[in-house]
């Protein structure tokens, strides 16, 4: 009970953003509540500012005025700045899956948890661009990581298709994951392996008809191939170490009631072997292929309603078993109501089943999850809020003789502030 009184008197600060950066609200001189619900949840404004190549119709008026027709420079320099630190009490454990080494993880002073430099602006008839780096994550300072960056492209060549190159994550064709009110993330995408990833994005609106149509290969955070590296002086660090390219989709529909939409992935992906709990590259490639179907819809402003599912064919994924082939399944449903400007209220249920990956002794054991997340959250300002978190844990713990799967719950209580400039 302490340990929760000592939780519950931290003072944390939270500064959001993608898509909901302060630099959008200082540009066009509007009020935060202009695009979001409640920050950062769009609202119906806030998400064609998105689909309007994120800009306002008078854009150009908050240009420097040069004289040059051809510089779109903004007045302002468009920066922003995100810091996140929490501090918890979870049901967990550091638990290495080869040895089962263990290591209590019960609380937690996240601070810094995350910072983040961010900055977007039009800079041009047609294109805009979207950019932030993390400055230290997850208490590993002194590295600098780039997670969204992008160009956008709007009517390409006047045929009313928008063009996207960067790094972007594939979900957000979907739900933006840094868009959700919870803390606790829309778990599957992070399973099914679908978020930061660099290539290119073609979309276009039919009427109430959305079509998505996108290639990447890997995100490059981490690893990447030296290019001509035996030549002296020559280009390195160029190629993504994940060369292999995905294509995937999504055809969407505004219904007056809801907005449901399909989704489609194909790739291929490294196979894994068994030993070592699954954590060792396999020798192959496996065909990777995921399916879809996503839907969301509002009352009045006022309560936002979403729900995602994906099955998940991995192919003959694990080496020594290249007969077989690995499915799985997964979804997570939430809701999140605006009582009043001060209040919100938000529910978020993560369910998967590891379906073939069951009984394996390797880590992918762990994709099963049963949670329920509540989050209470009040709005001291327009961009200050204060959130009281709290997940559940539906799972028993695992009882067999390996390291991997359900070895220990993921409850948690999560407190803190969150503010926005």
């Amino acid at each position: 009970m302490k340990r929760v009184v000592a939780l519950m008197g931290i003072f944390l600060l939270i500064w959001e953003a993608s898509y909901s950066i302060p630099v959008f609200a200082r540009q066009y001189k509007v009020s935060c509540n202009t695009c979001h619900a409640a920050y950062p949840r769009l609202n119906s404004y806030g998400e064609k500012f998105v689909e309007d190549n994120l800009r306002m119709p008078n854009w150009k008026d908050t240009t420097v005025k040069t004289g040059d027709s051809m510089l779109y420079l903004p007045a302002e320099v468009p920066f922003a700045i995100r810091a996140m630190a929490y501090a918890q009490l979870r049901q967990g454990k550091y638990i290495d899956p080869v040895t089962g080494e263990s290591k209590k993880a019960d609380t937690d002073f996240q601070a810094p948890y995350m910072i983040k430099l961010l900055s977007s602006a039009p800079i041009s008839e047609h294109i805009s661009y979207y950019f932030y780096a993390i400055l230290a994550e997850k208490g590993e300072n002194g590295k600098i990581i780039v997670e969204d960056a992008y160009f956008r492209y709007g009517n390409l060549a006047d045929t009313g298709v928008d063009f996207m190159l960067g790094q972007f994550q594939i979900s957000d064709l979907m739900f933006p994951r840094e868009l959700r009110l919870t803390f606790q993330d829309y778990m599957i995408y992070r399973m099914a392996g679908i978020t930061y990833d660099r290539g290119v994005l073609f979309s276009k609106g039919f009427g109430n008809l959305s079509v998505d149509v996108g290639v990447v290969n890997g995100n490059g955070i981490k690893d990447n191939y030296s290019i001509n590296s035996p030549g002296y002086q020559r280009p390195d660090h160029m190629f993504d170490n994940d060369r292999r390219k995905t294509v995937f989709g999504r055809v969407g529909i505004d219904l007056d009631f809801a907005s449901p939409g399909v989704f489609g992935l194909y790739g291929r992906h490294k196979t894994r072997q068994l030993a070592d709990a699954g954590t060792i590259e396999g020798s192959r490639y496996a065909d990777k292929k995921i399916i879809g179907f996503d839907v969301s819809g509002d009352v009045n402003g006022r309560i936002y309603w979403f729900g995602q599912y994906l099955y998940n064919d991995w192919g003959k994924f694990i080496d020594d078993t290249p007969g077989k082939t690995y499915r799985w399944w997964g979804m997570f449903a939430g809701v999140d109501y605006i009582y009043s400007d001060r209040v919100v209220l938000s529910a978020l249920y993560n369910y998967a089943d590891a379906g073939d990956f069951d009984n394996t002794s390797t880590v992918f054991e762990g994709i099963n999850i049963n949670t329920l997340t509540v989050a209470y959250t009040y709005y001291f300002a327009r961009n200050v809020k204060g959130i009281v978190e709290a997940t559940y844990d539906f799972l028993p713990k695992d009882n067999d003789a390996d390291f991997v799967g359900h070895e220990t719950k993921e409850g948690y209580i999560l407190i803190g502030f969150d503010a926005a400039f």
